[in-house]
């Protein structure tokens, strides 16, 4: 990983699509409401990619309809460990040699080398 605290990663260089909160909803077939909550219980997690734009979730958190599997369990031990949204989006989108970033091996369905990798970053 890079020198750059997790805090103050360019979000906006890492993450290459963000969607706003009515677009999750809609690929997620709940209410913004729900998606509020879902980001409020760290099932999802959003951050400000560049300023002057507004709270945004990664395109890559809702896969086939669904939020990517693994993902709640992540940030929910990334939470536990001190780590907020935008540090925990930041590290998701940094290449960490699994190969590649933690967020494509959630995708491919290798999540249990990130979780494990997460749980680390907590001691």
């Amino acid at each position: 990983m890079n020198d750059v605290p997790l805090a103050d990663a360019d979000l906006d260089a890492l993450v290459p699509d963000w969607i706003d909160w009515a677009a999750a909803a809609k690929l997620l077939g709940v209410t913004v409401s729900r998606v509020r909550t879902m980001i409020r219980e760290h099932e999802l997690a959003a951050a400000v990619p560049r300023p002057g734009a507004g709270q945004q979730i990664p395109a890559d958190f809702i896969q086939d309809g669904l939020v990517t599997k693994g993902l709640p369990g992540l940030l929910t031990v990334m939470h536990d460990g001190g780590y907020d949204d935008r540090e925990a989006i930041a590290w998701l989108f940094t290449d960490l040699d699994l190969p590649g970033r933690p967020i494509d091996a959630l995708r491919e369905n290798r999540g249990a080398e990130v979780k494990r990798r997460a749980q680390a970053m907590a001691f």
